[in-house]
């Protein structure tokens, strides 16, 4: 039989089966021997258990993804939550967000929040990342704004909500899907209370996708690797690159830069290319000091 991984606790799992029963799973000792520890979204072969007996997991299936913070398996789009007031959105976060997704092989989607509160500094947001194919879109869990477009968007997803604390992430699950994440239909389900909150669940949700609950989503530290890689964050860049002078380019300082130019004729919004200059120039600090 197999199931997905909705949530591991106390060295027990709990796994979804294709009929949608839930099932209380151990895993196999071979498992720990091969450095394997399940993840939520993990897709399982399972034994499921008899009566009161728990079920064990046999084998976790190849993952197409997986994060360390939180410890979760096989996303398919990190809804990236910005606020258009209170808090002032950190747009840099945002970046480092979208990127550090990306690299992981997770697909990106960019909502603004709140937009009832400062419709034109929600504007203003969206309009710098018509380019980043992020699908940027305007919601507001009051008034139902975008509500619906976004829940299509996701539906038959398994999906999480990241941002800077006071974006309004879990008001926007709530108000997407009926939900309370104090408890919870996963809590309700198997019969736990709400100290769950400090472990990561997977949510099943109207449209047949899961959304991600977990108390922190830690995707800001960006991993170190060759700073002219950074580029490939921005698809906005995209249709430029082989046009500049220098080969590689890193879009920065560089004389003759194709990437530049379509800076300075506002094709690519000025303050997004600012904070990839001001992430690039980390990057490489970093990787001057990778020996040190």
């Amino acid at each position: 039989m197999r199931g997905t991984i909705l949530e591991g606790i106390g060295g027990f799992y709990y796994a979804m089966d294709e009929s949608g029963a839930v099932h209380t799973l151990r895993a196999q000792g071979k498992l720990r021997r091969e450095r394997m520890k399940p993840k939520a979204g993990d897709r399982v072969e399972l034994s499921p258990g008899e009566g009161e007996e728990h079920g064990w997991i046999l084998s976790i299936l190849p993952r197409k993804n997986e994060l360390v913070r939180p410890p979760v398996a096989n996303i398919d789009v990190i809804v990236v939550v910005a606020a258009a007031a209170t808090p002032d959105p950190d747009l840099l976060m945002v970046d480092r967000l979208m990127l550090n997704a990306r690299r992981a092989g997770i697909d990106v989607m960019l909502v603004v929040s709140k937009s009832d509160l400062d419709p034109a500094a929600a504007e203003e947001i969206l309009r710098q990342y018509r380019g980043a194919e992020a699908r940027p879109m305007a919601v507001c869990a009051d008034t139902g704004e975008g509500l619906d477009a976004l829940r299509a968007a996701l539906a038959g997803r398994v999906h999480a909500l990241a941002g800077q604390s006071g974006s309004g992430k879990s008001t926007l699950i709530n108000a997407l899907y009926g939900l309370d994440l104090e408890t919870g239909d996963l809590s309700r389900k198997i019969d736990r209370g709400k100290n769950t909150t400090r472990s990561c669940r997977l949510i099943p949700v109207p449209g047949g996708g899961m959304v991600l609950d977990t108390p922190g989503f830690s995707l800001l530290e960006t991993a170190l690797f060759d700073p002219v890689e950074l580029k490939d964050g921005w698809p906005e860049f995209r249709s430029f690159e082989g046009r500049c002078f220098f080969q590689p380019c890193y879009h920065a300082t560089e004389p003759r830069c194709a990437v530049r130019a379509a800076v300075a004729a506002g094709e690519i919004d000025e303050r997004r290319h600012g904070r990839y200059v001001q992430l690039l120039e980390e990057q490489r600090q970093r990787w001057r000091d990778r020996y040190d």
